[in-house]
């Protein structure tokens, strides 16, 4: 085991003589007499796991050297022993308070000084040890906790591929809509309507679960699905399903969990409540105004503008500066207008993720710069 290091501190060399032939048989012991010389030698190698620490010295006294310790992350959880020959109460209160771990009276009796030291060392060791393993199982959870959320995002992933598989959206559609999501949540938090209910843990669970917006889709029919033009009115009624399927999946899920899972509450708002109007007229629901969940709301402005630059087997795809105006024209009516208004702040970096996740059969064009 490694010699414990023991630093002790008197401008009398007397006393350091005294302390030091007592303790080096046991210890590597290093002395200081003065107080700045103290504090030089504990920043050096090696770090003292003990002071013994005289309180009256010309300069610096003992109280402030044990000031200094404690103002430092590297020297504050050193213990420090008050060595000295005042002896009234409230000196030896006033170590304590300042954070001696104890405090010995001059004259020295060597047994007790042994004593003393020994016990504070195995308290320090004690209390290093159980330092190391509190940071050990602090990094064995942190480890589990990213591979639990990594277990999470790349499930999410998969199931939203499984319902991107069966329709004919493009392929990045997912990647694309969570970004924008991201981007104006950000850009929301900093509105004073939006601040409190969008804080960073709740967009982080807004975002993580924004790749099931669609997965009722799972559940519509392939003729309805993937029918390679418009759809009448009767194969409209089922498609608009998917957010009531979508919804009933996740609460589901839910119900299976046994618990609450807070992203599978924005997950469930966002996939039933995306299709939505600020003026009431959307599906499934109905809902207007501020009564549709705050990140459908989010998700509406998302899944249109991805929808409007996107090419589909019945339509096709527009241009930034086409689907900036179509979307402008339905502020209010469909979108939520202080929403809307800082997606227009941003449009550029909106048009850059589309840029980002490019598909080939979008007419976007890519970077200036980039690759085609």
């Amino acid at each position: 085991m490694q010699q414990q290091t023991i630093l002790i501190v008197d401008d009398n060399p007397g006393n350091l003589t005294v302390l030091g032939d007592l303790l080096q048989p046991r210890y590597r012991v290093r002395a200081a007499n003065s107080g700045e010389r103290a504090l030089r030698l504990v920043r050096s190698p090696p770090r003292p796991d003990l002071v013994l620490l005289d309180v009256m010295m010309p300069g610096m006294s003992g109280y402030e050297v044990l000031e200094h310790l404690r103002e430092h992350e590297a020297t504050r959880d050193i213990p420090v022993i008050f060595v000295t020959a005042m002896n009234a109460q409230e000196d030896e209160q006033r170590g304590l308070v300042m954070g001696a771990v104890d405090y010995i009276a001059k004259p020295i009796r060597p047994a007790i000084v042994l004593a003393r030291v020994h016990t504070h060392l195995l308290l320090k060791q004690a209390r290093d040890r159980l330092e190391g393993d509190v940071a050990s199982l602090r990094s064995e959870l942190n480890l589990r906790n990213s591979a639990n959320l990594l277990t999470q995002d790349v499930t999410i992933r998969v199931l939203a591929r499984l319902a991107e598989a069966r329709d004919n959206e493009t392929g990045h559609h997912i990647m694309r809509t969570q970004a924008y999501v991201q981007a104006l949540a950000r850009r929301a938090r900093q509105h004073p309507l939006f601040a409190v209910s969008l804080d960073e843990r709740t967009i982080a669970q807004i975002v993580k679960s924004a790749p099931l917006h669609d997965i009722g889709k799972v559940g519509i029919p392939d003729h309805v699905l993937c029918k390679p033009g418009p759809l009448d009115a009767q194969e409209w009624a089922i498609m608009k399903t998917h957010a009531r399927l979508g919804a009933d999946v996740i609460s589901r899920a839910e119900a299976d969990a046994q618990q609450p899972v807070e992203f599978l509450r924005h997950a469930k708002q966002m996939a039933l409540h995306h299709h939505e109007r600020w003026d009431g007229t959307g599906y499934p629901d109905g809902l207007a105004g501020e009564d549709i969940p705050l990140s459908a709301r989010l998700m509406a402005i998302a899944d249109v503008f991805d929808s409007l630059i996107c090419e589909r087997a019945y339509k096709r795809s527009m241009s930034f500066e086409q689907a900036h105006a179509a979307m402008v024209a339905e502020r209010g009516s469909h979108f939520d207008p202080d929403l809307l208004d800082l997606f227009v702040d941003g449009f550029d970096e909106f048009s850059a993720i589309a840029r980002r996740y490019r598909d080939a059969a979008m007419a976007v064009p890519p970077a200036p710069g980039a690759a085609a």
